[in-house]
């Protein structure tokens, strides 16, 4: 197991996508209130210990079922090109595990100042059903990810666990009920990179699992899509238009273009040639959640 092979594994061009929801929570916490740097960066750092752990455990769940299969449509990673074998896989997933926790306990220490309060064991609960949910997406008998519900647990966690409880570790207050809108929007970007990906994979994905992707077909996953993007937008817009309107709040606007541009290579692009489509995605959500912060922040 060589260093390069681990870090195929991890899969880090994913991280942008994960750490948008966080970001933007905690900067809209911090807009409110004072922000501890320490809790921000064991936020940061607990969120990007989940998604590599969600990474190996998928890159082992396609291998075992033979999803990841030489006709794959996406990047191969180092099981499917033969870097690194299943135990190296299982080691390292082991390793993401104790990282989770050990990060996480330090999260909520530093911010609540205590693993023992009510809140503590709330948020460590929460915590523990993040890493099986992570686990569980491709691996073990019965993966939610195979059976058409990925793009529930995506909407959950990489929107509203991420946005509401970025804004609530970092506050250490629940979040006002219309921080909804920008954790329901992040949630609408993160599904449609799952979306995305599940378009190219559509001929590979069909032999073993099930994806919304397959279900509707090439034209209504494309259309979905649209939805997708289309609702995001419009839940960031309403949310910076109720929530404390100022001109300087739009600022993350600027990014529009990219997921037009993004959209018009959903519906014209297939298989192979949809790949640069995921990370344009993901990076626009990545840089839409910073410029959505800094605009309250600053304006």
């Amino acid at each position: 197991m060589t260093l390069k092979a681990s870090i195929k594994s991890m899969r880090l061009r994913t991280l942008p996508l994960s750490l948008s929801g966080v970001i933007l929570g905690v900067m809209l916490a911090a807009d409110k209130t004072d922000v501890s740097p320490w809790t921000a960066a064991l936020i940061f750092l607990t969120t990007v210990c989940l998604q590599i752990l969600s990474n190996l455990s998928n890159e082992l769940g396609d291998t075992l079922s033979g999803t990841d299969s030489a006709d794959r449509q996406g990047p191969q990673y180092a099981l499917g090109s033969g870097d690194m074998t299943v135990g190296d896989i299982k080691k390292l997933i082991g390793i993401f595990i104790v990282l989770c926790i050990v990060s996480g306990l330090a999260m909520i220490s530093v911010s609540f100042r205590s693993i023992f309060k009510t809140e503590s064991i709330c948020l460590e609960v929460l915590g523990a059903a993040a890493i099986v949910g992570a686990m569980k997406y491709t691996l073990g008998k019965n993966p939610y990810g195979y059976r058409g519900l990925g793009d529930v647990f995506v909407f959950i966690f990489f929107g509203l666990v991420s946005v509401l409880g970025g804004y609530y570790v970092a506050a250490r207050e629940l979040p006002p009920l219309i921080m909804l809108l920008p954790a329901s929007a992040i949630g609408c970007f993160s599904v449609g990179v799952l979306n995305v990906n599940n378009i190219r994979d559509m001929k590979t994905d069909a032999v073993n699992r099930v994806t919304v992707a397959i279900k509707l077909g090439m034209k209504g996953a494309r259309i979905y899509q649209t939805i997708l993007v289309t609702l995001g937008w419009t839940l960031i817009l309403v949310f910076c238009a109720v929530y404390d309107f100022a001109p300087g709040h739009y600022i993350f606007i600027i990014t529009l273009p990219l997921y037009i541009k993004h959209l018009q290579g959903v519906w014209t692009r297939s298989e192979r040639a949809l790949d640069p489509m995921l990370p344009m995605l993901v990076i626009s959500t990545f840089f839409l959640s910073i410029l959505a912060g800094a605009g309250f922040l600053i304006f």
